[in-house]
């Protein structure tokens, strides 16, 4: 295993503006101080992958091809900030179907373990919603909810996540911090 750690991200809420059903690359909007955040997050020597449920394939609304049209874009607008993903890991799938790979269930995650070599309890998981830290949680990993997306309305549901911030920039911070401090 790499001993290198990384940072699990959500995409819609966490890195770009929650927008419904996104499937439309030009709709692909960098929320304030995400890039700033990962940027940082990749300086600590931290991995970055990002982990999203993607039910528009599911739902026929968008193909896979345009998924990763959308994620080109994404993929452009952070790499102009210098900021490099290590993966992103999708579930077409429904909230109904019922498959391991859709958050909170852990399959994408150990399938990004696996191809790119590090401990996923030794991770941070950083997202807006109560499936972000059911993820984290399952894994044993450190979670984090930011308040961007649907972060507030998931904190007002009581969602309990080891650690709560404003955004992506604010979780850098934190993270640095407890990063420093583990001997």
């Amino acid at each position: 295993m790499d001993p290198r750690r990384f940072v699990l991200l959500d995409r819609d809420g966490t890195i770009i503006v929650e927008k419904h059903h996104l499937s439309d690359p030009r709709d692909v909007e960098l929320l304030t101080g995400a890039a700033a955040g990962l940027r940082a997050l990749a300086e600590l020597g931290l991995g970055l992958v990002v982990v999203t449920n993607q039910s528009v394939i599911g739902r026929g609304i968008l193909s896979i091809g345009g998924l990763g049209a959308v994620h080109d874009r994404m993929i452009a607008q952070l790499g102009a900030h210098g900021v490099r993903l290590d993966g992103i890991y999708f579930c077409p799938h429904r909230p109904d179907d019922g498959c391991p790979c859709r958050k909170p269930g852990t399959a994408l995650v150990k399938q990004a373990a696996e191809d790119l070599g590090f401990e996923a309890a030794e991770s941070f998981v950083i997202g807006d919603a109560d499936s972000d830290v059911g993820l984290g949680h399952a894994l044993g990993a450190t979670t984090v909810l930011v308040r961007t997306g649907h972060g507030a309305e998931a904190l007002a549901r009581g969602c309990r996540a080891d650690h709560v911030v404003a955004d992506l920039d604010e979780a850098a911070s934190l993270i640095a911090d407890l990063v420093r401090k583990q001997p």
